[in-house]
């Protein structure tokens, strides 16, 4: 640990941002205790207003950085209204941190169904019985919704609902941050005008 903490690989010679991204992921796996993937998802609702929860990174490629949610959700209506994102990863372990912004777009069908095949059952059956982000009554409306789509299912295969999909966020910007000692930290950005643009890296002051 004291490796990533205490000296600063020379990440800042990096010419792709996505293969900088998957090093440090890594690295992470092999240091963070929990979840990893973890990052933070920033939204704007229809009066402008920034929102922000924790979810899960669950794939990333040249094309962006996926996760998956119930587009009825406070998210899923958010980027139905304004399709764009901003995401931050930070692993303490490694004293690194990632943020990203772009545009949002929903993954393929395919995508969506390969991925909700690989949950458990009772994570695909909670993705049915769960209106989420809605009110709830009681915690006992919630047992009772998750029984009724259980027995629903009961010898069937359990298939992704209607309203459960994947959103990819295809960056525009993703700015890497590597703590130094006295707050002279590394940083370094790289940002492209679309994204089938190049990219530009620039150094930034810390």
């Amino acid at each position: 640990m004291t490796e990533f903490r205490d000296q600063a690989p020379d990440f800042t010679a990096a010419a792709d941002p996505f293969a900088l991204f998957a090093s440090w992921l890594a690295q992470a796996e092999r240091t963070e205790p929990d979840d990893p993937n973890a990052m933070a998802l920033a939204t704007v609702d229809v009066e402008g207003q920034p929102n922000l929860r924790m979810i899960l990174l669950k794939g990333s490629d040249e094309r962006g950085f996926v996760f998956y949610t119930n587009c009825q959700s406070a998210k899923g209506l958010e980027l139905a209204e304004a399709p764009k994102a901003a995401l931050l990863f930070y692993w303490k372990s490694l004293h690194r941190q990632i943020r990203v912004r772009g545009p949002i777009e929903k993954v393929s069908d395919k995508e969506a169904d390969a991925y909700f095949a690989t949950r458990s059952r009772e994570s695909r059956v909670g993705a049915w019985a769960s209106q989420q982000s809605r009110q709830l009554e009681s915690r006992k409306a919630l047992d009772e919704a998750v029984a009724k789509r259980t027995a629903e299912f009961a010898g069937k295969d359990v298939p992704r609902p209607p309203h459960w999909h994947g959103y990819r966020v295809m960056p525009l910007e993703i700015e890497f941050w590597h703590h130094r000692p006295h707050r002279l930290h590394d940083r370094i950005v790289f940002r492209r005008a679309s994204p089938a643009a190049p990219w530009v890296k620039t150094r930034l002051y810390p």
